[in-house]
């Protein structure tokens, strides 16, 4: 059970339907409010913290431009409200390893 305030590593976000969904929802709000066109790939890793409600942290990979990349998003959300919000959503620097 996750305590109040506390972050704790999301488990199997590859296959997380909720998670996956949440990384499609920061790629379009992105989309429509930078008038890009960033195409969801998968879930790389996720973070939550209980914050009223769930405060996502969601590490993903899209692809611009024709290239795949990282960026991070983070993502309230208040089920019982039917709320989403993208915080955030920022590309992660890239390092000297490639992403295949």
């Amino acid at each position: 059970m996750a305590t109040v305030g506390g972050v704790r590593e999301v488990e199997a976000t590859a296959n997380n339907q909720e998670i996956v969904n949440l990384a499609r929802f920061a790629v379009d709000e992105h989309n429509k409010k930078q008038n890009s066109n960033l195409q969801f790939v998968k879930v790389v890793s996720a973070k939550q913290q209980v914050v009223s409600g769930t405060l996502y942290d969601i590490t993903l990979e899209a692809v611009e431009g024709g290239q795949k990349k990282l960026f991070e998003a983070k993502v309230w959300e208040k089920p019982w409200m039917q709320f989403k919000e993208l915080k955030e959503f920022n590309p992660v620097a890239q390092s000297h390893s490639s992403t295949a």
